[in-house]
């Protein structure tokens, strides 16, 4: 095991950290917050970059084979042509739920197009060895009680998750008239007829009454600009795009015994990495980690579902357990804590923080939220310390920054992983990988040669509409959505955009936004849909658009509002923060209900059973 470019002096930001009988970390003196301070900034601004989301590149041209699908062959068909009333643009869970809902409202004629060759959306192409939800599924899975399915475990792994999308599409005949394989290139409203054209890579030319878009948040892989990314000689591939007829193993976790005698570099430390990691490790004759920023490692404590125990649960008990994660994580009280995991953890020692303080006020809650975290991070830094045996692979495993910076991991490997005499650290002390070459990866002046290179990249987010979703909307007087939203996402309650009309968008924005559970935001905003298109449908009307005044107000509630995800100039430069870059639309597109999930699931549910559907104009 080796570690390079850290830092061998410890910092004694933390006077004591004890452990009881349980094994949880104990706070027994206090923290010295101004060197705390002093650190977190001098680890952000060795990682700032002018460049901000443009230090990736897009896998097209000579990088175009990493978005090979390698699960299915296409095979060729002839081009559509017709007509439906409902097409929705993406088969993962936001296609899903909301295919699901206009199902249940009676409406049928409803066509998912998804370029992957399965429905599943991020749980297709998310293969890697040791995938699987970092939010429990009992939430985290959506329609559970619909299909009757039990998870296996809290925190199910990615080919039972994958197996939940199908059924989905099963149980609520989906697949009757889905596209797989298919690509959306371009949406174009003609308004002669009141119908959205539907353009795509395999010569399609289908019409809609209504269009819906949900291509998620990170389902667009990127690659490192790295220089010389282009002239590795040996194997290389995205974790998206897993090659297991190189590595052998398979997602359902058998060894990936053609490593054995391998060099293996993986660049990123990421949630992706963060499970993958240990089953490389496992199997990979040596294994070099690159590392620009380590991830926080938290407990996850995975355990199997007790049959008798879910079938103890009643009617109506996921809609439960989703309102009682949601209203905990989010600093509300309830009687229990029903799921009880990392998520709601931090939530309730910032409410309980801001109750021993007996201060709510908003300076109040962000001393208690400030104070809590500090704690917590105290905490996972001591547990590197009590699980790594080399105190400089420790000390460069310890995240120096606030919890919520960058996506909190919960794993119960991956530290330990580096542990192994064939696992290499390799630490860039915020300076990332220098450049590649043909046999291998470049540190500073250090060479490592390597035989296959995979990268741990992640998806694009924050850059441009058109770039992430891979096609453009051209609405009323050809106007492009991109266009509109030049400087961020411009909605009546993240779904609708003046001068589109029939038009929706699907997923967490300007609404809920609650990030720690996103599918929760995609079975409401598909309920609201369904009820939209049943009243549209029912009342004879062409069309249904949200008018400007509306979506005006409604942006500037939000901006006025000023809650949005992942914002922090404190933070170290992520996805979540549009990587230290924050511009109008990067902090627009993350701007989320001033009063928090819970007060915005009870808004838009109100609203849409009121049936008055305000805000929008019937026509």
């Amino acid at each position: 095991m080796c570690c390079v470019n850290i830092s061998h002096k410890r910092r004694a930001l933390v006077a004591g950290v004890d452990q009881d009988s349980k094994g949880n970390f104990q706070m027994t003196d206090t923290l010295d917050t101004e060197a705390l301070r002093a650190k977190y900034e001098a680890e952000r601004v060795k990682r700032l970059r002018g460049d901000g989301n443009e230090q990736y590149v897009e896998p097209v041209g000579q990088f175009a084979h990493y978005l090979d699908d390698p699960y299915v062959e296409v095979v060729e068909r002839e081009p559509v042509t017709d007509e439906v009333t409902v097409a929705f643009v993406g088969g993962g869970f936001a296609g899903l739920v909301t295919g699901a809902r206009l199902k249940e409202a009676g409406i049928e004629d409803v066509r998912i197009i998804e370029k992957g060759g399965d429905f599943g959306g991020t749980w297709y192409w998310n293969r890697y060895p040791g995938a699987q939800c970092d939010t429990a599924a009992f939430i985290y899975m959506p329609l559970l009680e619909e299909t009757g399915h039990m998870p296996s475990r809290k925190y199910t792994q990615a080919p039972e998750i994958l197996e939940h999308c199908q059924r989905i599409g099963k149980h609520f005949d989906l697949y009757n008239n889905a596209l797989f394989s298919t690509e959306v290139t371009e949406i174009q409203w003609e308004e002669s007829s009141k119908r959205w054209i539907i353009r795509t890579n395999r010569g399609d030319e289908m019409r809609a009454k209504f269009v819906a878009q949900g291509t998620g948040p990170l389902h667009r892989a990127k690659l490192p600009g790295i220089p010389g990314i282009q002239s590795f000689g040996g194997h290389s591939f995205h974790t998206s795009r897993w090659d297991y007829d190189y590595t052998g193993g398979s997602p359902s976790g058998e060894p990936m015994a053609n490593l054995a005698n391998k060099r293996v570099g993986i660049i990123g430390t990421g949630a992706t990495a963060v499970q993958c990691v240990p089953h490389l490790a496992a199997t990979a004759g040596e294994l070099f980690v690159f590392q620009r920023t380590p991830s926080s490692i938290d407990v996850r404590n995975n355990q199997d579902t007790d049959p008798e125990w879910f079938a103890t649960l009643g009617p109506g008990w996921q809609q439960e357990w989703l309102w009682n994660f949601t209203t905990l994580q989010t600093g509300g009280f309830t009687d229990e804590d029903l799921v009880m995991d990392g998520w709601t953890d931090i939530s309730q020692r910032i409410r309980d923080k801001a109750l021993e303080n007996g201060d709510f006020s908003e300076e109040g809650l962000v001393q208690a939220y400030h104070d809590s975290d500090d704690e917590k991070m105290a905490e996972i830094r001591a547990r590197v310390d009590q699980l790594i045996k080399d105190p400089a692979t420790a000390e460069a495993l310890k995240p120096w920054y606030r919890q919520l910076c960058k996506r909190p991991c919960f794993h119960d490997e991956y530290l330990d992983a580096f542990n192994r005499g064939s696992v290499n650290l390799i630490d860039t002390d915020g300076k990332g990988v220098e450049r590649i070459d043909e046999t291998g990866v470049w540190v500073g002046d250090q060479h490592y040669e390597l035989d296959c290179l995979i990268y741990a990249s992640g998806f694009e987010v924050g850059t441009s509409y058109e770039r992430r979703s891979g096609f453009d909307s051209i609405g009323r007087d050809g106007v492009r959505l991109s266009e509109v939203w030049a400087d961020g996402m411009v909605t009546k309650h993240g779904t609708h955009v003046h001068g589109f009309p029939n038009l929706f968008i699907v997923g967490p924005n300007q609404g809920a936004n609650l990030i720690s559970n996103v599918p929760h935001n995609l079975t409401e905003r598909g309920a609201t849909i369904a009820a939209i298109l049943r009243h549209s449908i029912d009342g004879g009307f062409d069309e249904v658009e949200v008018s400007a005044e509306s979506q005006d107000e409604w942006m500037s509630l939000l901006e006025a509002g000023g809650r949005s995800f992942g914002n922090d100039p404190s933070c170290t430069p992520g996805y979540y923060n549009n990587e230290g870059k924050t511009e109008t639309r990067g902090t627009r597109n993350f701007l989320g209900y001033p009063d928090g999930p819970i007060a915005y699931f009870d808004y838009i549910k109100q609203w849409r059973e009121s049936g008055k559907f305000e805000g929008l104009q019937f026509r």
